[in-house]
């Protein structure tokens, strides 16, 4: 997206100061970014067609949770609106820089658990959000497994259909949402306070701290953020043996955590393309064997 004298003068504007552009900036596959400056201190602002202006006000609602909830380094969310030229989200700078020691790890993990201990009644959210760019429905619900596969599995299977895929694909997740209550049979995880998008990505070190950042936030079973951690290259090993030291996970999240994961993977089959499709029906077979064990 081209940054404009004008998108710059209206982002100011609401920030009640001038803004100097500085450079474009890595902003995912998503949206575009770049970076500015208010005086010496720089902006992180992402970009996209007036149609994401709903996509980053639910990205800043889940940020502020994320600052509320107070264990993790959070960029402050500092403006966000739309002009003829689209969309933005303005965000304080944050440097970043991955979990490449063990103690920065370790700090991760802690943290991750301590964001966790946040619960709330239900699980949801108090608003819809999205996950990428899709849209992630959060309505409250009382049953985990009920939430997981009409929220969760349900809207993305839709989706699989819209774009055309298998039929045996379709069929096969629409038997596994049906089988979710056998999987989690029994099982009543507290709703957590939940990062939502959580692969390593998404998370760093910033000012000392374990930080957080392009969440997709709900209330839900905490395995649901660790296993997605494995996910595209996962966190270092001390991550997961301090998250365990400070609130051990169940043994049978091994078996949970494929599930979780299918929901993310039926996401990027659908945001992304076929190269995914093996994958998921082979996750929806074991899990379809799973369920008639």
């Amino acid at each position: 997206m081209r940054v404009s004298a004008a998108f710059l003068d209206a982002i100011g504007a609401q920030l009640g100061q001038a803004l100097t552009f500085e450079a474009q900036a890595s902003g995912g596959c998503i949206s575009s970014s770049f970076t500015a400056r208010v005086f010496s201190e720089r902006v992180f602002i992402k970009t996209g067609d007036a149609s994401r202006l709903g996509m980053f006000a639910a990205e800043a609602d889940g940020l502020k949770a994320l600052t509320r909830a107070g264990t993790h380094r959070v960029p402050a969310v500092l403006a966000t609106g739309a002009t003829e030229d689209g969309a933005y989200l303005a965000l304080e700078w944050l440097d970043l820089k991955p979990l490449e020691t063990r103690e920065d790890a370790e700090a991760a993990g802690h943290a991750l658990a301590a964001l966790h201990h946040q619960t709330g009644e239900q699980h949801g959210w108090q608003r819809d959000n999205f996950i990428g760019s899709t849209p992630q429905a959060n309505p409250a619900s009382d049953s985990w497994p009920f939430f997981f596969a009409r929220q969760r599995l349900k809207p993305q299977l839709a989706l699989a259909r819209l774009n055309g895929y298998p039929r045996e694909l379709l069929v096969d997740g629409e038997r596994l949402a049906e089988a979710v209550p056998a999987l989690l049979f029994d099982y009543r995880p507290t709703p957590s306070l939940l990062h939502g998008d959580l692969w390593h990505g998404n998370a760093a070190m910033a000012d000392g701290r374990p930080a957080l950042f392009d969440p997709a936030v709900y209330y839900g079973d905490r395995e649901a953020d660790l296993a997605m951690t494995e996910l595209f290259g996962g966190f270092p090993g001390a991550f997961y043996l301090a998250y365990q030291e400070s609130w051990p996970l169940d043994h049978r999240f091994q078996q949970r955590k494929n599930l979780y994961n299918l929901y993310h993977m039926l996401n990027h089959l659908n945001l992304f393309g076929r190269s995914y499709l093996g994958q998921v029906q082979r996750m929806m077979k074991k899990l379809l064997k799973e369920a008639r064990s």
